[in-house]
């Protein structure tokens, strides 16, 4: 069995705009739509939490949301891994968090890292590939709460997502896809995907991921 992880945040684990935050059902969400395309040799892992950050600390939360700090450990816990879907950054537009899609960009590079130096005690063991997934921009929402939250000029600062981890997908050798080519947030709350965005990650994800796994390594 061929497993693969989905490391990301809100928008991985499903959270529904249109219902109140609550979660899209299972066959809307992104890595759902990526398993079912995958087939039944292959293993999709969705790990998602809300508020998760690429490696800033949020002494707010009501866990730990640092995603550099638990990557490792989720890593562990579902090995072997043949590929790491990282899509992460949102949160770190906060500005008590980080602030910038550079300082993203940064946190990436360092869940990269981990991702390719985790070595388990075991006697064979295979780093995976990795796939840099750039989550899709903020759009303007008429609620204020968020738009305090996130930033006056939240929306300018996601526009430049894609081109930093471009390159770090670059820098690394490891694949990229841009997710705002294929889904656009909702207005509701100007983060997260309805249903129907949410579904199209999972459905342009599947050439790539089975590209990836065919081809054993990151383009």
């Amino acid at each position: 069995m061929t497993t693969v992880l989905c490391y990301g945040d809100s928008l991985t684990w499903g959270t529904n705009p249109d219902d109140g935050g609550n979660r899209h059902a299972f066959a809307d969400r992104w890595p759902s739509l990526l398993r079912a395309g995958l087939g039944a040799d292959v293993e999709v892992v969705a790990e998602g939490m809300g508020g998760r950050t690429t490696a800033y600390d949020d002494i707010t939360g009501d866990c730990d949301r640092n995603g550099a700090r638990l990557l490792a450990s989720v890593m562990h816990s579902h090995r072997p891994l043949a590929l790491v879907i990282l899509m992460l950054g949102t949160n770190d537009l906060k500005p008590f968090i980080a602030g910038s899609a550079a300082a993203a960009a940064i946190g990436i590079r360092r869940c990269i890292e981990i991702v390719r130096h985790h070595a388990p005690r075991l006697p064979v063991y295979v780093q995976p590939l990795v796939l840099l997934v750039s989550p899709p921009c903020l759009v303007p929402t008429p609620n204020g709460f968020v738009s305090e939250m996130t930033g006056s000029d939240a929306v300018a600062r996601s526009h430049r997502f894609a081109p930093f981890l471009a390159a770090e997908a670059e820098l690394a050798g490891c694949a990229f896809f841009d997710a705002a080519t294929v889904a656009k947030a909702s207005p509701v709350d100007g983060i997260h995907l309805d249903a129907a965005h949410t579904r199209s990650i999972g459905t342009a994800l599947i050439a790539v991921v089975r590209s990836l796994l065919a081809g054993g390594k990151s383009p």
